[in-house]
């Protein structure tokens, strides 16, 4: 929650870039709730059992909402319909995704299946050598270049399939 309205991704009055955040704008935030992030390929089909199950996920979902208005405006956060069905309009600036992670609580190697091994290990192969196009990512813009991008800012709206 903290993160999600503090992070400073949007631009000032001024035009700098990365300097404003949801809160100092007063911008609307829109949840998704959107379990079908969590999976691990198995072969060419996603896998979800190391999701959350739908009881538990509801829970938790409702009680992010919750911790998120109360620490903003009630009425600036909106969400969808847990589980359902949703067509998101979305309007990306820029080509700029932002992983936010809380940290992991400590797993116990025993209870790790032989899917969540393999996986922990394509996760860290990954992180160790840097592919030339993260390279690329990672490296300094010009404040000049018109491909540079303020963020995420857009017209977010959310419709509910019938």
């Amino acid at each position: 929650v903290r993160k999600i309205l503090n992070l400073r991704i949007f631009e000032d009055e001024s035009g700098k870039h990365w300097s404003k955040s949801v809160m100092d704008k007063q911008y609307e935030v829109l949840c998704v709730s959107q379990f079908t992030l969590q999976c691990i390929l198995k072969g060419n089909k996603p896998d979800y059992h190391m999701a959350m199950p739908a009881e538990q996920a509801e829970c938790f979902y409702n009680n992010f909402l919750e911790q998120l208005r109360k620490a903003y405006k009630p009425e600036l956060i909106k969400d969808g319909k847990f589980g359902a069905y949703m067509q998101v309009h979305i309007q990306n600036d820029g080509p700029v995704t932002i992983e936010l992670e809380s940290p992991a609580a400590t797993v116990d190697p025993k209870q790790l299946t032989k899917l969540e091994k393999q996986q922990q290990r394509k996760e860290k192969t990954r992180t160790k050598v840097p592919s030339e196009s993260s390279r690329e990512r990672n490296a300094p813009r010009n404040k000049d270049d018109p491909s540079a991008s303020s963020g995420a800012e857009g017209d977010v709206s959310s419709e509910r399939e019938p």
